[in-house]
């Protein structure tokens, strides 16, 4: 008999839904999946979907560096508690993660304390500073799939140009933080309506979507794929529509903040709402929405983004950005989005997985013979955001007190259940 069954869930992976069983064996392999299957252990999924498990293409981990903030060990039981089991760490870390020795030390951290699969992103430039090129080759040949500066943008055209040329030759994919940092300076929240209100210095839309608009044109000057990352403007989001129509290699990424909270949430001055990049307009949350409605946007991420209490407790104008996202996401693009759960779990599974490089581990099928990396959600729970109760390091969630429809029960990692009944088993 096979070690594990998920029984009397509904299955939904890309290639369709249906009811069954799912029966995972010692090899942490799916072993089958059908009708009245048994084995020696039993996990219930009675009224819950069983899924391929969720990919976050943009999470902050903060280690090596920042670890008052986050580990890689505290934000992967976060993750696995979201239903996660691969996340993709961002490499403004301290140091950056610009070196094949780097990306090994993080890699090591994951594969000895993670609850989920932990993947890194490369720096673009050395020491994410812009000024020239790390050694992508060297990191790619460990396995990493995506690079980017994220946390600033390229400025240097040429210099991304050429980056993309070098990427194109390697098989790997330019991630980009839209921002022309000479717009950018100084603001903190979006330029608008609220920033003249409250007398914040803001950023205007087209701080971002003139390197969406660049890029664009480099992709398609270079034809190497590039990955924009927390898209937040109408005109970004109609530019990369626009561009797919004509056959340019791009995809993109939205976060849960930027199609749930607007701007006028920062009317209270709580730095818990400052983002990079800032929420936008209501029009821009619906331009968002849009774009993951109708497939111009390919995938949800959290850009978690942990910060100690001391650091968000500064006035507005001088905490640091960000918010966390792993344990709500799921949540609240069930609760948030007009969506069937089949379209929210291809912009959160099998769809970041494609692009992260994971097919085939990640993101599905369910199906006999593949890892057992699986989440199961009851979608029709409900439950109210306490940040206390978090397993992120940090507290600096925007969603306190938020009522959300949709948990995840159990998430397995290659055949072992690390969340079960919601609660981590390691």
């Amino acid at each position: 008999m096979a070690d594990l069954v998920l029984k009397g869930g509904r299955v939904v992976d890309a290639t369709g839904s249906r009811v069954a069983d799912v029966v995972v064996g010692d090899d942490g392999r799916i072993a089958a999946v059908g009708s009245d299957l048994q084995a020696d252990r039993v996990l219930d999924a009675s009224g819950c979907v069983i899924a391929p498990g969720l990919v976050d293409l943009h999470t902050h981990l903060r280690q090596p560096g920042r670890e008052e903030a986050e580990t890689v060990e505290s934000g992967s039981r976060a993750a696995a508690l979201g239903g996660y089991t691969a996340i993709v760490a961002m490499p403004n870390t301290e140091p950056a993660i610009d070196s094949a020795a780097v990306v090994h030390e993080v890699l090591d951290l994951g594969a000895k304390a993670a609850l989920c699969d932990v993947r890194v992103a490369g720096a673009i430039t050395v020491g994410r500073a812009g000024d020239r090129l790390a050694p992508i080759a060297e990191m790619a040949q460990l396995g990493v799939r995506l690079f980017t500066d994220d946390g600033r943008g390229v400025q240097d055209a040429a210099l991304m140009r050429r980056a993309l040329e070098y990427a194109a030759d390697l098989g790997v994919i330019l991630a980009q933080h839209c921002e022309d940092e000479t717009l950018a300076a100084g603001g903190h929240m979006h330029e608008g309506e609220w920033s003249s209100r409250l007398g914040i210095a803001g950023q205007c839309a087209e701080t971002e979507e003139l390197m969406v608009m660049r890029d664009i044109a480099l992709a398609r000057l270079a034809g190497a794929r590039v990955h924009f990352q927390h898209l937040s403007t109408a005109g970004s989001i109609a530019m990369v529509r626009a561009a797919r129509a004509n056959g340019v290699p791009v995809t993109a990424e939205a976060t849960t903040h930027h199609f749930t909270l607007t701007h006028a949430e920062c009317a209270s001055f709580d730095p818990v709402f400052k983002v990079n990049p800032p929420l936008r307009t209501d029009a821009d949350v619906a331009a968002v929405r849009a774009g993951l409605a109708d497939g111009s946007v390919d995938a949800i991420a959290t850009d978690h983004a942990p910060h100690a209490q001391e650091a968000k407790e500064q006035p507005f104008d001088q905490a640091p950005p960000g918010m966390l996202g792993l344990e709500t996401a799921l949540a609240l693009a069930l609760t948030e989005l007009d969506l069937p759960i089949e379209s929210v779990l291809a912009l959160l599974s099998w769809q970041p997985a494609e692009i992260a490089g994971l097919t085939g581990t990640h993101g599905g099928p369910v199906a006999a013979g593949y890892l057992a990396n699986l989440c199961v959600i009851d979608p029709a729970a409900e439950w109210v955001v306490d940040p206390a109760l978090l397993a992120s390091r940090s507290r600096n969630t925007p969603y306190a007190g938020r009522k959300l429809t949709g948990r995840v029960r159990h998430t397995l990692l290659a055949g072992e259940a690390v969340v079960i009944d919601g609660e981590p088993q390691r």
